[in-house]
């Protein structure tokens, strides 16, 4: 087995077993003062058996993956991902609780030698455990596929005339090689975007996650999508390929190349610091692109003034840019742009948002990670994106499929 596959796994396999022995402890002590002894040894091979059928289960995976095909690897490892924190998560609120009352009981041992064991706190933790397992499964299996329709009417002073009512639709972050299995579910998102009747379609990025061999197979249902004046796209960070240790520099390039022509084959029209102007009658409003740009970690290949070349001043402009981050670090103030459209950030698929309430952990990160963000007379809409990656599943923040209707004030 390849180092690289040996060290996640034994630290995965050591977190597992240490989790599962102290948890096994407050478990026993609670059984312990309510089942008899026959049930008591019944509940040990079956906690132990279900550890190491979960041990077998990661092993098994881990060992596999360096024959498993690389653009279809990612639903293993996801699948993996969700399988590990349906059972882990919940084992972390009981320990965590279990933490607090041993603490507690060996701090008050010290003043009182005769002090009995006390189990409430960890019995409260044992109930609150239903909490994270319950939404993980819903999330899992029901959340990632729970797609919802946004809708969003923004006023602006210069637009154009005839683009009043003039109707975008925008989607994001698909990770394509994430859905493989699951090609009726990208079709059912592909219905839902055509049933909008957009007049465009805009996606701004993260078309796979790693490998342009992730679309093979989804072409055909790419092509449906359909509006008036077509469907333009940029890219994302993961697009680049470079969260992969690609055997030569050429091999990488060959890859961003086909992703490149991928897009081109499902009629996305992808800007690569360009612009297009959008036209009715004689009237147009200017489409900007740019390649991603994001703080470190994340790669910045955007150009943003290479992008604006050859458009007026005055020209109403959509921006496209992945990162939300490149809004504040050089379109808001500096620039004209009335509306900039981003992504990326997911919503860490897990948080809440709704009209009422909006939050989630990715804030931390991402001040702007979700909705409608205005400043003077510029906004940034942020998609929690329409696909998944890491976690196979959504917890609060629904794959979405954002409609924008353009008003003139």
């Amino acid at each position: 087995m390849k180092t690289s596959y040996f060290f996640p796994l034994l630290i995965i396999v050591l977190i597992i077993i240490i989790t599962d022995l102290y948890a096994y402890k407050g478990l026993k002590a609670i059984l312990n003062q309510n089942i008899n002894l026959i049930s008591n040894n019944l509940f040990k091979y079956c906690f132990w058996s279900f550890s190491i059928i979960i041990i077998g289960i990661f092993i098994t995976i881990f060992l596999s993956l360096p024959y498993i095909n690389l653009a279809k690897s990612y639903i293993y490892i996801f699948n993996l991902a969700s399988f590990f924190m349906i059972v882990f998560f919940p084992k972390l609120v009981f320990i965590s609780f279990e933490l607090i009352e041993d603490l507690l009981f060996y701090f008050l041992k010290l003043f009182n030698s005769d002090l009995n064991r006390f189990l409430f706190i960890s019995k409260t933790g044992l109930i609150l455990s239903i909490i994270p397992f319950v939404l993980f499964i819903y999330g899992t299996f029901f959340g990632r596929f729970d797609f919802k329709v946004r809708n969003i009417e923004l006023s602006f002073n210069n637009l154009p005339s005839n683009f009043n009512n003039f109707k975008i639709v925008q989607f994001s972050d698909l990770h394509i090689g994430s859905l493989i299995n699951n090609e009726a579910k990208l079709q059912e998102a592909v219905d839902l975007i055509n049933s909008q009747n957009a007049d465009i379609i805009l996606f701004t990025g993260d078309l796979v996650n790693n490998f342009a061999e992730e679309i093979s197979g989804f072409e055909q249902i790419l092509k449906q999508l359909k509006s008036k004046y077509g469907i333009y796209s940029i890219l994302g960070n993961h697009d680049y390929g470079d969260y992969y240790t690609w055997k030569s520099e050429q091999e990488k390039t060959n890859n961003f190349n086909s992703i490149i022509e991928k897009e081109k084959e499902i009629n996305f029209k992808l800007l690569l610091n360009e612009n297009r102007e959008i036209y009715i009658d004689t009237q147009s409003i200017s489409l900007i692109g740019v390649e991603n740009w994001g703080k470190l970690p994340f790669p910045a290949y955007g150009n943003l003034d290479k992008a604006l070349e050859g458009i007026k001043k005055e020209n109403f402009k959509i921006l496209l840019s992945h990162d939300p981050t490149h809004w504040d670090e050089k379109v808001l103030n500096k620039t004209n742009i009335e509306l900039t459209l981003s992504g990326h950030t997911h919503g860490m698929q897990f948080g809440i948002y709704t009209d009422a309430l909006k939050w989630s952990p990715v804030s931390l990160k991402y001040p702007r990670w979700g909705g409608l963000y205005k400043e003077n007379n510029q906004m940034l809409f942020v998609s929690t994106g329409l696909g998944y990656i890491g976690y196979s599943g959504r917890i609060g923040i629904p794959p979405e499929v954002i409609v924008i209707t353009l008003k003139c004030n």
